[in-house]
């Protein structure tokens, strides 16, 4: 594993789950002061530079962390585990969605529907590509169909993070299409 894969694995630890882990703290919209960050991360043996941190952040291909606009805050796109508010705003998304996920985890699927579990949202994609990507984590992947427009019908609420994720607070088994 990459130096900057380990790293990012770490940022995305402490941005989306722990940030106790070396002491940060996340305002109310997940964000962490950069140069706080990393005196914390160095001070806890993770030695890292700005222009490391940078550099993670431009080249991460899932673009999972974001700057604000001078470059003194940071944070996770999506994902938390821990309570932000990312002031995302209600948008319609296209008429199917995707899912990735293990065969292994279908039964489930098919009796509770897609739950969010310790996350603050379930994940979705706009492409099977990347829902078949996610699943193969976890097992033989199978990518599942969402079909929005009848969710959104129903009441259900969709967001899309900065980094092109769709979000739901819970995915109804009689939305999906398997």
């Amino acid at each position: 594993m990459s130096n900057h894969t380990h790293l990012s694995k770490f940022i995305s630890l402490v941005l989306r789950h722990k940030p106790e882990t070396i002491g940060v703290t996340l305002d109310e919209n997940g964000w962490a002061d950069v140069a706080d960050l990393l005196q914390k991360f160095n001070a806890h043996g993770t030695a890292i530079t700005f222009d490391e941190l940078k550099a993670i952040v431009d080249e991460n291909t899932k673009k999972r962390f974001a700057f604000n606009d001078d470059f003194t805050k940071i944070r996770a796109n999506q994902g938390h585990s821990v309570e932000v508010d990312l002031k995302l705003q209600p948008q319609t998304p296209p008429a199917i969605l995707y899912h990735g996920t293990a065969l292994k985890n279908l039964d489930s699927i098919k009796e509770k529907g897609l739950l969010k579990g310790e996350r603050q949202h379930v994940h979705l994609s706009d492409n099977i590509a990347t829902a078949t990507q996610v699943g193969s984590r976890h097992g033989k992947p199978i990518v599942l169909h969402i079909d929005t427009v009848t969710m959104l019908a129903d009441g259900h609420i969709f967001y899309l993070s900065d980094n092109n994720v769709w979000l739901t607070d819970f995915v109804p088994a009689e939305y999906i299409v398997i």
